[in-house]
């Protein structure tokens, strides 16, 4: 039988990349750190770890063990959390969401729930991507409202996401630019055309894909403002601080501004819920996602 300690214990050599850092980081010594991963290998009757000049490379054994132990991890934290549930008196739904997403979907979704389950407490926490994700893999949340670009789900390198993803809508980005803006009559715009422009940050994902972009067409990114709030970005460019590029579930169109939309290849935000992938889910996680998706079905149709 393979030990749940040693699991754990490999799954922190594999995080930390050396048995050193690993007994560190678990208050051992690197000798019992050693000693763990023999046993397992052992038991085993092959490898699970090479250690080289470079560090730790887990073999495909190993690599299979950390996610046998990444799941073992997270249904214990769950059932930790559902334990705690039982003295909690009324059932309790913990939702995680990103701003600007929450803005746009969760007034619709919470009156559509509440109106159905009246009985639950719920909580919503405020969370980038990077961070609901591992919250609902641990069972800190129920679910998660969130996104992602093109690329996949944002998890660590290596790492199984553990969730089930329900996609909601797709958020295309725009160009917010002042009202007198060279570009503002125009129906689309490519980047590259912007190269001369300075540029208003609302988000630093946003700012990874303008750099690309930039990098891509030959021109250096000339940034005169980062924030973390698109809303406070497109009051600094109706004020002439620069331009900006904003999501269409972010956009507040004041009067000193003008949106135009991006020439394909168009940025887009995937929106959608990411829910833990469990033997026994939450039972108000099913109504929440189906509240959801109503709530977006209905922006798309207004």
């Amino acid at each position: 039988m393979i030990d749940v300690q040693r699991l754990r214990i490999l799954r922190a050599v594999a995080e930390h990349g050396s048995f050193n850092r690993a007994a560190a980081a678990l208050l051992l010594t690197p000798s019992a750190v050693s000693q763990h991963i023999a046993v397992l290998e052992r038991s085993l009757g092959r490898p699970v770890a090479v250690r080289s000049t470079r560090g730790v490379t887990l073999t495909e054994p190993g690599r299979l063990l950390v996610e046998a132990a990444e799941a073992i991890s997270a249904e214990l934290d769950h059932v930790r959390h559902e334990i705690d549930r039982l003295d909690a008196g009324r059932p309790r739904l913990t939702v995680a969401t990103f701003t600007s997403g929450g803005r746009f979907l969760l007034p619709e979704a919470l009156d559509r729930f509440v109106a159905a389950h009246p009985e639950v407490e719920l909580t919503v926490r405020e969370s980038e991507p990077e961070t609901a994700l591992p919250m609902v893999r641990r069972g800190e949340a129920d679910l998660a409202l969130t996104y992602h670009f093109d690329g996949p789900l944002p998890v660590r390198p290596g790492e199984r996401p553990g969730i089930d993803w329900t996609p909601l809508m797709d958020d295309p980005l725009s160009v917010v630019l002042p009202r007198g803006h060279r570009l503002a009559g125009r129906a689309a715009v490519g980047l590259g055309e912007l190269a001369p422009d300075r540029w208003v940050l609302g988000c630093l994902k946003t700012e990874a894909y303008l750099r690309r972009h930039a990098e891509r067409a030959g021109f250096g990114l000339q940034v005169a403002a980062s924030t973390t709030d698109y809303f406070f970005a497109q009051s600094l460019v109706a004020a002439g601080v620069g331009v900006s590029l904003v999501p269409k579930v972010s956009l507040d169109p004041a009067p000193g501004l003008a949106v135009v939309d991006v020439e394909p290849p168009r940025p887009v935000r995937h929106i959608g819920v990411a829910v833990p992938r469990r033997r026994r889910p939450h039972p108000g996680t099913a109504a929440f996602v189906a509240a959801l998706t109503a709530a977006a079905e209905l922006r798309r149709c207004t």
